[in-house]
């Protein structure tokens, strides 16, 4: 039996994108709202958007390469080779030791998958400054 490559290729790219699977641009699952105000309880202790703070500042975070702002960053950070996506920015969040050994970046994650999710959604949506 003949299968159209094209159909094929249709119906895979609507199941990857009904799970949530994208590229470094894909928009998170998460609630924007709910992650703002999870950003400000959280991460503003040490981050900020677009502004100057003791922890690198988020703005256009998601589809960046790890390390690469004007922060003084951890040689584990600049040499990881991590692109911040939405699935590795929740990764990073719930360990972040465990996803980039090194980092400056411990003692502190964000343990609930909802809240992750809801922090990551909403640095998708705060772009470059």
């Amino acid at each position: 039996m003949r299968t159209n490559s094209w159909l094929a290729a249709a119906l895979g790219g609507a199941a990857l994108a009904a799970v949530g699977v994208g590229g470094p641009h894909a928009q998170p699952a998460g609630d924007a709202a709910k992650g703002e105000a999870s950003f400000n309880d959280v991460c503003t202790q040490c981050h900020t958007i677009g502004g100057v703070s003791a922890g690198p500042n988020l703005a256009g975070v998601v589809g960046r390469k790890a390390g690469t702002t004007d922060y003084p960053y951890t040689a584990a950070m600049k040499g990881s080779g991590i692109v911040w996506t939405p699935a590795n920015l929740e990764r990073y969040l719930a360990n972040p030791p465990g996803v980039a050994p090194g980092t400056a970046m411990t003692g502190v994650s964000v343990p609930g998958a909802a809240e992750r999710a809801n922090i990551v959604a909403y640095l998708a949506t705060q772009k470059g400054r």
